[in-house]
């Protein structure tokens, strides 16, 4: 008999101007069903009514205990983050719940509340790119970034705006249950199944938005081909610009130059036949256009540290 996943535990807390969109991301995405191994607790500084902002209150269940429970622990977004910290008792209870060994993970204005704790100096952090500054001058011994989705240190993650909150966490789902289960909620979700947390938090207003289309419908024809040669050339082709514009187009968009992430992306396919087939290494490295196992195992190596062989055993009972 096939045991059952573990189940993670998941605490959105509730700031006072907490954004419902923000609060909703977490409890959205990690929703307990039999493909989600996951419970979520929406909690604040203690139970009851807690005003919001954007004209909506929220009455939660549970206060900082469920802190203490959470593998994971949200921090949504709330308004006018750059006045007042959370309260000292808040503070202390993340902090406690980082020690016992949780993850931090704040969703765009909710990376004050973290950075308030001090777990966040000397870490690189984002947030909403109207904040960014803000967050900076507040907060001098955190390495902000102004130009990125979100950003993984370990066991504190920073994200911008509410849209890359469901970036960070199809980023965790990864982690946790695989590039599968987290393709499946991105579907569910009717997202992005992958961006780069490298990826601009916006493409500059020069640029006119159909080229956008035209690099996201490459974008996806490549996906749908990564068993076959592509290079810059044949991408740009597809494109219908200069390899050269292609080519800086391209990493402002995601993050990565158009080889490494099309790199990237023959992993991300190499991982989920590895965790829903049955394939051979060498049958995968084939499907994914690495050509051979030996060529699948040194990209896997590199880029995720580990092999095919191990990765199948973490996610496949």
């Amino acid at each position: 008999m096939t045991p059952l996943p573990r189940l993670h535990r998941v605490a959105a807390l509730v700031l006072e101007g907490a954004k419902p969109l923000d609060v909703g991301i977490p409890a959205q995405v990690f929703t307990t069903r039999a493909s989600m191994p996951y419970e979520v607790r929406v909690c604040g500084a203690a139970p009851g009514l807690i005003t919001g902002g954007d004209g909506l209150s929220y009455h939660v269940a549970d206060g900082l205990d469920a802190l203490a429970w959470a593998d994971v622990v949200f921090l949504p977004g709330y308004r006018f983050p750059d006045r007042e910290d959370p309260p000292g008792a808040v503070l202390d209870a993340l902090v406690a719940a980082h020690d016992r060994g949780a993850r931090l993970a704040a969703i765009s204005t909710g990376a004050f509340a973290l950075a308030a704790t001090g777990l966040l100096d000397g870490k690189r952090a984002t947030t909403h790119w109207h904040y960014t500054r803000q967050l900076a001058h507040k907060h001098p011994g955190v390495r902000v970034d102004e130009n990125v989705l979100f950003v993984d240190e370990g066991s504190v993650l920073t994200s911008a705006g509410a849209a890359s909150g469901i970036d960070l966490c199809l980023h965790l789902l990864r982690g946790d249950l695989g590039v599968a289960a987290s393709n499946h909620a991105a579907r569910r979700l009717v997202a992005a199944p992958y961006r780069s947390g490298g990826q601009a938090q916006y493409v500059p207003r020069s640029v006119p938005e159909p080229l956008g289309e035209r690099f996201a419908a490459t974008r996806e024809w490549a996906l749908h081909r990564l068993d076959k040669p592509l290079s810059l050339e044949t991408l740009a082709r597809h494109a219908a610009v200069s390899p050269r514009t292609f080519s800086r187009r391209f990493a402002d968009d995601t993050g990565h130059p158009p080889m490494q992430w099309v790199m990237r992306a023959r992993i991300d396919r190499a991982r989920e036949l590895l965790e829903l087939s049955q394939l051979s290494v060498e049958q995968i490295a084939v499907r994914v256009g690495l050509g051979t196992g030996a060529n699948l195992r040194l990209h896997f190596q590199r880029v995720l540290g580990t092999t095919p062989s191990q990765y199948r055993r973490t996610f496949v009972a």
